[in-house]
């Protein structure tokens, strides 16, 4: 037990920029699959609902994983859970302005809309997550 805190202890020194990159992909990867799924039982023509239940059932798991695994925050479970659900709120809707935007006015594939509002919106999730949603206050 005590390696697996000792490596998790190295873990959290690693930048966490560069432990958003490799959690981040992974959390995309999972929401991404969570919209394919939604957009085959669904139908391609409500990918705005889909778009939905994707953000809606990634979010618990990408909560934990930013928690844990990028920010290495401790405590306040419920506060920075609230936090996010702000952070996911702006990001669902820049993700859904965008996916309109590529789908309906570019004409591309809902699939590639998806893929490349997901990488868009990753960018300000990481800002709103580092200063606002899992922001540490240095004590002097």
């Amino acid at each position: 037990m005590e390696s697996i805190f000792k490596l998790y202890h190295n873990w959290c020194k690693i930048p966490d920029k560069i432990r958003f990159l490799i959690i981040g992909a992974v959390n995309a990867g999972i929401s991404y699959l969570i919209f394919v799924l939604a957009v085959f039982l669904i139908g391609d023509k409500y990918y705005q609902i889909c778009a939905a239940l994707q953000w809606i059932i990634s979010s618990f798991f990408s909560f934990t994983n930013q928690k844990l695994f990028v920010f290495c925050t401790k405590g306040n479970w419920i506060k920075e859970y609230l936090k996010c659900c702000t952070t996911w709120l702006v990001s669902y809707l820049l993700n859904v302005l965008i996916l309109e935007v590529f789908v309906k006015y570019i004409s591309l594939n809902v699939y590639i809309a998806q893929f490349l509002s997901i990488f868009a919106v990753s960018v300000v999730t990481y800002v709103l997550f580092k200063y606002f949603a899992f922001k540490v206050h240095k004590t002097a």
